[in-house]
Parts: structure tokens; sequence; C-alpha cells
């Protein structure tokens, strides 16, 4: 699989969604690069723009199992992680896993769950591990927790502080469809006349997870990676925040920027990518000074302004597909080499003759494993 695979499957992907959100490209784009990268998204915007439909959409394109929770200030950490229950005549214990076992789970309006409850959550993001009686229990791979929060309600909720904020990826908002867009989201509602629309599936869970490893092997080379850290830096020392974006925030930056630069079939990083992604990716984990936010000044307005006020690296375009693809050759030389050595080591290896037992005939040799 090579990154034009990516971008392939990207692109059929986000084909594939656009049949149910019209017009919001580049916010789908968005969420299929945190599916990409392994990180977790938070979609923050008011009700009935199609957040739900979203993660609905993309669990539907991407071929995996889906499952949503509503968040409600009952809820409790067994109602996602599961329990233990006694089954049958012996009354034996039998875990019986919760919503959180599914690739895609959908947290809708997790501000609304109390802290404890937020906490299983966002434990489970981070460890892809739940513990229950003494018991680790592994979630499937891949996995993505895409959570959901309303900015406009904000009466008896519990809002997420910074330090679980931090947990996610990429924040990002789908916002209200332009005219045209809506228009004709109305019209193929009408034409299908039905409410739900099912997607036909252009991957599956083992082929999200390659293109997962295809992405971790997108090249960054060293002044893009310390541009990365000149962003997140600029965003601590600003007069606008209290405290910028954390080290996690750097790792944050490095993975969205992988999963943009092989969605557009690259195999290396440019600046663009970190700027396409500093955004989404960082927002969310400033946490700006009191005067600030009293006059209004949003943390996306922050990050702009470091992106002004740092310098990218000069155009690294040549240099960095010149250094990708030396570092392409000399990967695709050792794999080479290893296969040699794996066929050297075969063909030394004694071939024995299978021992058929009386009354059977001689079995046929295993072929070899897969590589």
């Amino acid at each position: 699989m090579s990154h034009a695979d990516v971008r392939q499957a990207s692109e059929a992907i986000l084909d594939q969604m656009e049949q149910v959100i019209v017009g919001k490209r580049g916010t789908l784009a968005l969420v299929v690069a945190a599916l990409l990268a392994d990180g977790h998204l938070l979609l923050e915007d008011v009700p009935g723009v199609a957040k739900t439909a979203t993660a609905r959409a993309l669990s539907q394109a991407a071929g995996m199992n889906f499952a949503r929770v509503q968040f409600t200030p009952d809820l409790i950490p067994a109602d996602i992680t599961g329990s233990s229950v006694l089954s049958g005549s012996n009354f034996d214990v039998e875990f019986k896993p919760g919503p959180i076992f599914a690739n895609l789970v959908l947290g809708d309006e997790i501000n609304r769950a109390p802290p404890k409850t937020q906490s299983a959550l966002l434990e489970a993001m981070e460890e892809r591990q739940v513990t229950v009686d003494g018991v680790t229990h592994k979630l499937p791979n891949p996995f993505l927790v895409i959570g959901t929060q309303n900015p406009i309600e904000s009466e008896g909720t519990y809002p997420l502080p910074e330090a679980q904020l931090d947990r996610f990826l990429i924040r990002t908002g789908i916002g209200y469809p332009s005219n045209e867009a809506e228009v004709a989201l109305i019209l193929r509602r009408a034409e299908r006349q039905q409410e739900h629309v099912v997607l036909a599936p252009v991957m599956d869970a083992a082929g999200i997870a390659g293109l997962q490893r295809r992405v971790e092997e997108v090249y960054l080379s060293q002044p893009v990676a310390t541009y990365v850290v000149a962003l997140v830096e600029a965003t601590r020392t600003s007069t606008r925040t209290e405290a910028g974006a954390s080290p996690r925030g750097s790792l944050a930056l490095l993975k969205a920027g992988r999963a943009w630069a092989a969605m557009h079939g690259r195999s290396y990083v440019l600046p663009d990518d970190v700027k396409a992604m500093a955004v989404p990716c960082l927002a969310h984990r400033l946490l700006l000074q009191p005067d600030q936010w009293v006059r209004g000044v949003r943390p996306e307005q922050v990050v702009n302004e470091v992106l002004q006020m740092v310098p990218a690296p000069a155009p690294t375009d040549a240099m960095d597909a010149e250094t990708a693809a030396a570092h392409q050759q000399q990967q695709t030389a050792q794999q080479q080499q290893t296969a040699q050595q794996a066929q050297t080591a075969q063909q030394a290896q004694p071939v024995q003759a299978p021992v058929a037992s009386a009354g059977q005939a001689d079995a046929p040799g295993m072929p070899p494993m897969p590589q």
C-alpha cells in the first residue's frame, strides 16, 4: 500500500460521506484525518447541523461498527465500559461489554454527563482498554471516539476541563450550510423518500488499520519539526494565554500533519500541512487570560496570530521530496534485503518428507506465510 492509496481511499470515503453531508468537504476531511491519525475528534456546534450524521456516515463509509452513547446526568461509567453480571444456572460471572467496544463510538453531548463518567470515557480513549473488576479488556483496533458538545446551552452541564480537552486530537465544528447546499440537502431528502441514508462501505476495519500504519511512515524533516515546536512554544509565550499547548499538542500536530500529507498523496510533511492542522489541533488546548476571555477573544484567533508571527521554513518542497525519496529508497532496500534473507534461509533449510500414517496419503506441504 502506497501513500497514493491513502489518498485514493480518503477521497472514496469523503465521496460517500458527501452523500449525507452536503457542502462540508473541508470539515469532513478533518474528520477523516482524525481517523487516519488514530486520534479522537471533538465536534462542537449547535444542534441540528449533522454532528451525529457525520459520525454515522464515517462509520458506514469506512466499514467500521458503530455505537452511540447519549450522555445524560444519570449516566454511570458502567453504562459505557460494561459490567460483570451473573449468568447461567451456576451463576457464573460474565463480562458484558458496553458500547465502548466498537470501532467508532459517538459520545453525544459529552458535557452533560458528570465528571466521573467523562473520565471513564477519556481513560478508555487514552489507554485503549478498560478494566472491570480487576480484569483488563482490550478495545478494538481501529478505535475512534467522536465527542459532541453544544456550545450555546451550558445550564446543567459539566464542561470538560482543559486536561480532558487535551485528549482530543482535533476539535472542529460543522456550521450551517450555504443556501445552495441546504437546497440540495432538501432535494436529496425528498428524492430518496426515507429519512436515513445507508452508505456502501469502501473500506473495512482492517483496511483502515492499514491506512493508519501507512500514515505513521510519513516522513518529517528537521526544519518542519522545528517549525512545529516553534508554533507550540509561541502559544505558551503569547500575552493572550495563561497556558499554551503542551508537548502533547506538538505530537498531535505531528500526527495530524502526517495524516493530512498522506491524504494528499505525499510521503513527507510540508509546512503547509502543519499550517492546515494548527487551528484544529491547538486551539482547544489553550487557556486564555481572563481579560482576553472577557473581551471575546477566541483561541482560534490566538493560533492564527501565532501562524502569522512564526516564520515558516523556507520553501523546502524539493528538499523534503529528495529526503523523503531517499528515505523511501532506504525502506525499500531494507524490505528487499529482509525478503532475500528469508528466501535464502528457506532454501537452506533441509526439506523433510512428510511421514504418512497407515492408511493415509501423503499430506501436501503447508504454503508459506504471507509477508
